[in-house]
């Protein structure tokens, strides 16, 4: 059995509902698969001694699911006054407009299309809702509109599918770019280089307890696949299928639609940088 604490990140192993740190609070969907891992992870955030919370991503419309997250706040004596969403992907969106309905909140996004309300969301925006502090931090690259959430108190941040509690991301070509996606990682490497951010609370997966070392390691895992597809392309494999099947050979091929989206990411930008034809 491997030991957590010696894999990237520190993940603290199994996924659960329940508390993750002093503010968040974890209601996981009913969703797993081999591309949402456990499930999406719903985040409940609130100030401990307020009467009132922010959701982060309600995820998929699942009734059942969108239920139990409101029955986890009342039981802890919340009301909801506000909902967050990370991206628009249905696994943390889809259900927002329903959740919505059931709370009688406003959804805020990056995307107007997804909000339901007059506020959107936008880098340097600070949440206060109930005595919060949450910071908005524009993450694009997995999707165009990804944000993640600094959540100071806890020395936290709450990524959505930028930073996964096991495993990569993917960076869904064409909305996502990896040059993007790469700016994205060193824009939250600098919240626990300057910020004391040392926790990860992820759309999926498990807590990180070492976020600097679990960007640190997405940051080398882009530069060994990128060093491994330019190798590709100069031996021969040219279309995006070729590169995966010879590069992901060791991956499941369920995965291998979703490899593909991000070798074409990944190619587009080695192109764009000169590196190849």
């Amino acid at each position: 059995m491997t030991d957590a604490a010696a894999l990237p990140g520190q993940p603290r192993g199994r996924v659960f509902s329940g508390p993750a740190t002093a503010r968040a609070v974890n209601v996981l969907a009913p969703n797993p698969s081999a591309m949402t891992l456990d499930g999406t992870n719903t985040w409940i955030v609130s100030e401990p001694d307020s009467d009132t919370a922010v959701v982060i991503d309600p995820g998929p419309l699942y009734d059942v699911h969108l239920e139990a997250v409101v029955a986890a706040a009342e039981k802890a004596g919340k009301r909801i006054a506000l909902t967050l969403l990370t991206h628009g992907h249905p696994d943390h969106a889809a259900g927002a407009a329903r959740f919505a309905a059931l709370t009688r909140t406003p959804v805020r996004a990056l995307d107007p299309a997804l909000r339901l309300g007059d506020e959107g969301l936008a880098a340097g925006d600070v949440i206060t809702t109930g005595g919060l502090e949450l910071w908005v931090v524009p993450t694009p690259g997995h999707t165009g509109d990804s944000l993640s959430f600094h959540l100071p108190a806890d020395r936290a941040v709450l990524t959505g599918d930028t930073v996964l509690g096991r495993g990569t991301t993917l960076v869904a070509h064409p909305d996502g770019r990896l040059g993007d996606y790469l700016d994205s990682l060193r824009r939250l490497r600098s919240l626990t280089v300057d910020d004391g951010v040392h926790t990860v609370l992820p759309g999926h997966g498990p807590v990180l307890d070492d976020a600097q070392g679990a960007i640190e390691f997405y940051l080398a895992h882009r530069a060994h696949r990128l060093a491994q597809i330019e190798t590709a392309v100069e031996n021969g494999y040219r279309t995006p299928s070729e590169v995966v099947a010879h590069v992901y050979a060791a991956v499941d091929r369920s995965l291998w639609p979703a490899a593909e989206l991000s070798v074409r990411a990944q190619l587009e930008y080695l192109r764009e940088h000169g590196l190849i034809q």
